[in-house]
């Protein structure tokens, strides 16, 4: 039985709906997946943003105690400083005149402590 031109029309019409829709719901699954990853994405994106917080209130922390230590440093290369100042010009340079006399006696007792403690020790 030969078919129409209404009829043969009609069947690729019914064949095409069937396609769009075979298309349509194979769309739709698909968006949905999409929409369940991205709810998950999104929760994840969530929690890392919460842990970015906390870390970032750390480093806050770390960075202010950082600061403090760079200004105890600051006052301990003050101290230092001054300690040598004191010691170099108020020590030192007064003693410079009794360097001369004091360095070989103390080299000569260096070498009297030497002598004895080879002698002590049998070297």
């Amino acid at each position: 039985m030969p078919l129409t031109l209404s009829q043969f029309l009609l069947l690729i019409i019914t064949i095409a709906v069937v396609v769009a829709v075979t298309f349509l719901v194979t769309f739709l699954v698909q968006m949905r997946r999409t929409a369940r990853e991205g709810e998950k994405t999104l929760i994840e994106f969530r929690d890392l943003v919460r842990n970015l917080k906390v870390t970032d209130q750390k480093v806050k922390v770390q960075i202010d105690n950082f600061g403090e230590m760079i200004q105890s440093s600051k006052k301990t290369a003050t101290h230092l400083s001054e300690a040598s100042w004191f010691v170099t010009k108020k020590i030192l340079k007064p003693s410079s005149k009794y360097w001369p006399i004091l360095l070989p006696i103390l080299r000569y007792g260096w070498r009297l402590l030497k002598k004895r403690k080879e002698a002590k020790h049998g070297k």
